[in-house]
Formats: C-alpha cells, structure tokens, sequence
C-alpha cells in the first residue's frame, strides 16, 4: 500500500522503465552479473593492495641496505678515531 506516489510513477515511460528494470534486476543472470562484477572490484582493490606492500617491502630493503652501509662507515670512523687518539 503506497501513501504517496513517487515522481517516477506519474510519467508513464519512467514508470515502465522502473519496473523493466526491478524484472531484469531480480533475474538470476543480472544477479550473477552483479556478483561478478562486486568480485571483480574487490579483486582489484586487492592487487592494488598487494602491490603496495610488496613496493613497500622493496623499499624497506633498500633502506635496511643503506642503514647497515652507514653502520658499517661509523663503526670504521670510531675505529680510526680511536686509533688517532691512541697514536696522538
């Protein structure tokens, strides 16, 4: 029972096209196309997340390389400097 009647229910041809649409939309091809496509959208969002991490983990071992490269160089700085101040 409807109160109040939408604005698509006075112009005939919308009226139509509304319930041509909720006939298509309730059969079990359009609902396999809507699943379909929702897992398609959700496969995406889930590549584009994996590539994420994976660009962050490439650059995550960039920076652990350059942090044990630095690590390296000031351990050899307070090597040497120790030796000058022992030689000195």
């Amino acid at each position: 029972m409807r109160i109040t009647a939408r604005p698509c229910d006075r112009v005939p041809i919308m009226s139509a096209a509304v319930q041509a649409y909720r006939h298509v939309a309730v059969s079990p091809e359009f609902r396999e196309i809507a699943r379909l496509r929702s897992k398609a959208r959700h496969d995406e969002v889930q590549a584009l997340g994996n590539a994420r991490r994976e660009e962050r983990a490439k650059l995550q071992g960039v920076i652990d390389e350059k942090d044990a490269a630095l690590a390296e160089q000031a351990a050899l700085i307070a090597k040497l400097q120790a030796q000058l101040r022992i030689n000195n």
